[in-house]
């Protein structure tokens, strides 16, 4: 689990300037009504529409020319690939129809990755708001039990982040119960079978260059300011209730 951060990232966070707006006055509410379950039914999976945006904008970290393509078009386009390829396929295992061997494997990998895809950028837009509160206790307290403090927490994300090429997730493994911060450079590698995404951030070009350009870093430590605490308890109690 351990990593080594950069200095910059270590300064960053002993500073206090990583949890910005994150650590609002007071914690999150515990259990507000409704909370314990997290709905999946306009996911693009269930719908074979688009989930529609939370945020068309989150001023201060994501302008709506930013978000708008990578919704219609990664996300979009990615969920127009998986229902194009288990469509082909639902409709061969039916008919009996053979395909050729190498298309065959090509639609079984694109099902993968971009089924997955369809997930983590839905769990990455419903995870961010424009001002966050701070974790509820039961996450923080987890988040601390496994990292030691938030702040620890937050430099391994940052530093996950930064040298993920795809995308970093921090997860909660139903297995054995611990968070791990996983760093996956393609939507079907770096994975742990089973594990649930509780933190999602998008860490390819298109999820930041509009407004960063080249500033990987910082999109990712101003990511940290806008993490949805309420929808990762929501994620988190789903696997604990």
């Amino acid at each position: 689990m351990a990593c080594t951060a950069s200095r910059r990232d270590f300064l960053f966070v002993s500073s206090g300037a990583a949890l910005g707006n994150m650590i609002a006055s007071g914690l999150a509410p515990a259990d507000e009504p409704g909370e314990r379950g997290v709905d999946f039914s306009r996911s693009g999976l269930i719908t074979g529409q688009p989930k529609p945006l939370k945020h068309e904008s989150i001023p201060g970290f994501l302008s709506a020319e930013q978000i708008a393509p990578h919704h219609t078009a990664h996300y979009g386009g990615a969920l127009k690939g998986y229902l194009a390829a288990n469509s082909r396929l639902e409709k061969g295992a039916k008919s009996g129809e053979s395909i050729e061997m190498a298309t065959f494997g090509a639609l079984k990998r694109a099902v993968n990755s971009k089924g997955n895809s369809v997930v983590l950028h839905e769990m990455y837009f419903d995870g961010m708001v424009p001002q966050a509160l701070a974790p509820a206790a039961d996450v923080r307290r987890a988040i601390e039990q496994r990292f030691g403090s938030l702040e620890q927490w937050t430099a391994d994300f940052i530093a996950s982040a930064n040298e993920a090429a795809g995308w970093a997730m921090l997860v909660t493994h139903p297995v054995n119960g611990k968070l791990y911060n996983v760093v996956s450079d393609e939507h079907a590698m770096g994975i742990l079978w089973m594990a649930v995404p509780l933190v999602v951030v998008d860490t390819y070009e298109h999820a930041f260059y509009i407004d960063y350009h080249n500033r990987k870093a910082e999109y990712v430590e101003k990511f940290i300011d806008h993490i949805d605490w309420t929808e990762v308890s929501r994620r988190f109690r789903k696997q604990n209730q």
